[in-house]
């Protein structure tokens, strides 16, 4: 037996866990998807005239949490999506989604790519999270289950025991419901699957890639301490391709910080089974304790109430059917 080893490192090695500026709300003010984009501007006009009356709603319930007498930040942020249908130009796209949105009073502070939720530079954003995924085990099992990087797949409970292939001579068990984790009376099973093999590697999927944009929005992602696709300012000209433009782009100059201790999206009824998907790997991210301090730390500074859970800091408004064309 040997005797105890010990490690010796200078603080000064340890990366810095940097901060980031944060609103009190996040506001999304919706997603852009190639048909969106092909019903023209009069489509997006609609969208923003439709959702005006939730943002000024939020704006209300934002000035509650920021406390009497303190003036809310609140920011608005706009998600395209480049990653499974990359379309048109930045230049285009941005300048009928700013327009449409100005013809119903309304101003988007920050217009993000989805594709730099899978790589914003020389970061993986997806890849960060995939690896704080932790398996949550059912009650009573032995937390033999694969891990996520490996399945590709996160639940929120068991599956049944029939739901895998069994050797053709198997004594077939009796059926079993799938259960959930922590369930209330009664389950409601969610299996989420976070990426596909494609043979030129992960293709991340909708609710994982949405996960991890939650999660850029509450500030809450680091790359050896720094901060992940911090917003760039959009300057006099917009980027010529998708692929040169950074993951998120500040459009406004005056806006408030794109982080935020809430956030709150604005979606068509489409939405709702992604971003139930979205909880479910949430409440599996080992979020970075430093940064997690950090935040709740501010958040007691300037008396905003703030839950422990990430899933319970984001909100939705599900409006209605999609706004696509047929």
């Amino acid at each position: 037996m040997t005797g105890p080893h010990t490690t010796f490192q200078e603080w000064s090695a340890q990366p810095r866990i940097e901060r980031v500026p944060l609103s009190h709300v996040s506001i999304e003010l919706g997603h852009l998807y190639r048909e969106d984009f092909a019903g023209g501007i009069e489509l997006l006009r609609r969208h923003f005239r439709e959702i005006k009356p939730w943002v000024a709603a939020a704006r209300d319930r934002a000035a509650a949490l920021a406390g009497p007498g303190r003036r809310p930040r609140i920011s608005t942020c706009f998600l395209i999506d480049d990653y499974f249908s990359a379309f048109s130009t930045p230049d285009e796209v941005i300048g009928r989604l700013v327009e449409a949105a100005g013809d119903n009073g309304l101003t988007i502070d920050y217009v993000a790519r989805e594709a730099g939720c899978a790589e914003a530079g020389p970061v993986r954003p997806a890849e960060l999270v995939l690896d704080r995924l932790v398996n949550e085990p059912p009650p009573g099992t032995d937390g033999l289950k694969p891990p996520a990087a490996a399945s590709g797949w996160v639940t929120n409970g068991d599956r049944p025991p029939g739901s895998s292939a069994q050797p053709a001579m198997a004594r077939r068990p009796a059926w079993q419901p799938p259960t959930e984790n922590a369930k209330s009376l009664h389950s409601i099973y969610l299996a989420v699957e976070i990426f596909s093999r494609k043979p030129e590697g992960r293709q991340w999927s909708c609710p994982f890639l949405a996960a991890v944009w939650q999660l850029l929005r509450l500030g809450m992602l680091r790359d050896n301490g720094r901060p992940v696709a911090a917003p760039q300012p959009a300057g006099e000209r917009l980027p010529a391709t998708w692929e040169s433009m950074p993951a998120v782009l500040r459009l406004n100059p005056d806006a408030q910080p794109f982080s935020a201790y809430r956030t709150l999206s604005v979606l068509a009824r489409q939405f709702q089974n992604i971003e139930a998907a979205v909880g479910v790997v949430l409440g599996q991210v080992a979020v970075d304790e430093e940064v997690h301090q950090q935040v709740r730390i501010r958040a007691e500074e300037e008396g905003v109430v703030l839950p422990e859970g990430l899933v319970q800091r984001i909100s939705y408004v599900f409006d209605g059917d999609s706004n696509r064309v047929p």
